[in-house]
């Protein structure tokens, strides 16, 4: 959630960020709620101040204008609670959908306004027709989607063989290499609770994306980014402890509602898939060095494996709810003839340690600070198959993968 005191002192500039960010939220209805809250405060704190003061003063002797006098103010006090109940629970629903604040060097606009920063490589090219990555799997029996299909319904995969071996191999090497980057590794659980998920930025606005278990009160987490931002709420750091970074591979569970069409068959878009995140907790000014080097450690694996990537900073539309300034590593898929998300790289700045009361000690000021949260995706896997096993496939539909990966294979 955003610092409603920001809001407060330069209205103007705020809700023309937030409105370059999302065009259909309502900040001047927050604007407006947020006003008659702290007014409605002030006046059952007065009524409730002349409530003690009548009762003072009725310890001496009772009269009637004082008896009446006490009912009137016991009547109006409970209007303007009742009144207050209701406007603060508008209030608060309306701020819980209300996105981060989007920075100011990021381009205005939509998907189309996405700005290419860095292309590495290039386009791998074949002197034969090459297949799509759907083709190759199957042919090559690493998969069963019929299999998955009968178990748990459509947009679900059974790994088989090689592509077993090809997830842990792949799942290691990712790990060495953050590790190697600084990144401490965690396994979380896998179900979190509501109010973990709200923390993180997916509640309430993500809910129906979200796995349920109804009669636990618990969730599948769609990222693991959910489980690490919830390891340290209600934590306060001494600012030497600063940066906390962490990595953690999980499954990851996502509704995905809605259709799609034939171009995101196969891996492409899935309920559950693997993935390897990066996390960092770190104090305000070293958020962005903290995000350039965590888009480093995610392109690294990548340059090591020798496919064609570019890195594209998104435009505000098209930055996620929680972030304040997002890059997108996007993988050639030579199959698709097009590049797909392979991670996303996002400062979320104070917006989930505000909700998770996530703050740090500085010795510099009085007052505790809130901690800055960083998130990138280092990789998710099944789109990096796709993009291996459509880069390296040779004309007899087998797989040759690079030197670096024969290194891991089980």
């Amino acid at each position: 959630m955003i610092d409603l005191n920001i809001l407060r002192k330069e209205p103007e500039k705020i809700v023309n960020l937030i409105k370059k960010k999302d065009p259909s939220y309502d900040v001047n209805g927050l604007i407006e709620l947020d006003k008659q809250v702290r007014k409605l405060n002030l006046e059952i704190e007065a009524l409730r101040s002349k409530k003690n003061e009548l009762a003072k003063l009725a310890s001496s002797g009772i009269t009637v204008e004082l008896r009446e006098e006490s009912i009137q103010v016991s009547k109006e006090l409970k209007n303007k609670e009742g009144e207050f109940e209701k406007i603060e629970k508008d209030f608060k629903k309306l701020y819980l959908f209300c996105p981060n604040i989007i920075q100011d060097d990021v381009p205005q606009g939509n998907k189309e306004s996405n700005v290419v920063v860095k292309v590495v490589g290039k386009k791998p090219e074949f002197n034969f027709t090459i297949k799509k990555h759907l083709e190759l799997i199957q042919n090559l029996g690493w998969v069963d989607f019929q299999a998955a299909s009968k178990m748990a319904g459509s947009r679900f995969v059974l790994y088989k063989n090689d592509a077993v071996k090809l997830i842990y191999s792949l799942t290691m090497l990712m790990l060495k290499n953050n590790i190697k980057h600084g990144f401490e590794p965690i396994l979380p659980p896998y179900l979190v609770n509501g109010e973990s998920l709200e923390v993180a930025g997916n509640f309430p606005k993500f809910q129906e994306e979200v796995y349920s278990v109804k009669d636990d009160n618990l969730y599948l987490i769609p990222t693991s980014e959910v489980s690490l931002t919830n390891i340290y709420k209600d934590h306060i750091f001494v600012k030497s402890d600063l940066p906390i970074r962490m990595t953690s591979w999980t499954s990851c569970f996502r509704r995905e509602a809605g259709t799609y069409g034939s171009a995101e068959q196969g891996l492409i878009r899935i309920h559950q898939f693997e993935k390897v995140e990066l996390y960092t907790i770190c104090s305000p000014e070293k958020s962005q060095e903290e995000q350039d080097r965590m888009l480093a450690c995610a392109e690294d694996i990548l340059n090591q494996l020798g496919l064609h990537y570019r890195v594209s900073l998104l435009a505000a539309q098209d930055t996620s709810f929680q972030s304040a300034k997002t890059y997108d590593i996007e993988v050639w898929l030579p199959g698709q003839n097009a590049y797909y998300e392979v991670s996303s790289c996002s400062n979320c700045t104070d917006f989930q340690s505000r909700r998770g009361a996530i703050r740090f000690k500085d010795n510099d000021s009085k007052n505790n600070q809130l901690v800055h949260t960083l998130n990138c995706s280092s990789l998710a896997l099944p789109r990096l198959i796709v993009a291996l096993v459509e880069t390296y496939q040779k004309e007899d539909g087998a797989i040759q993968f690079p030197e670096v990966l024969k290194n891991f294979i089980i």
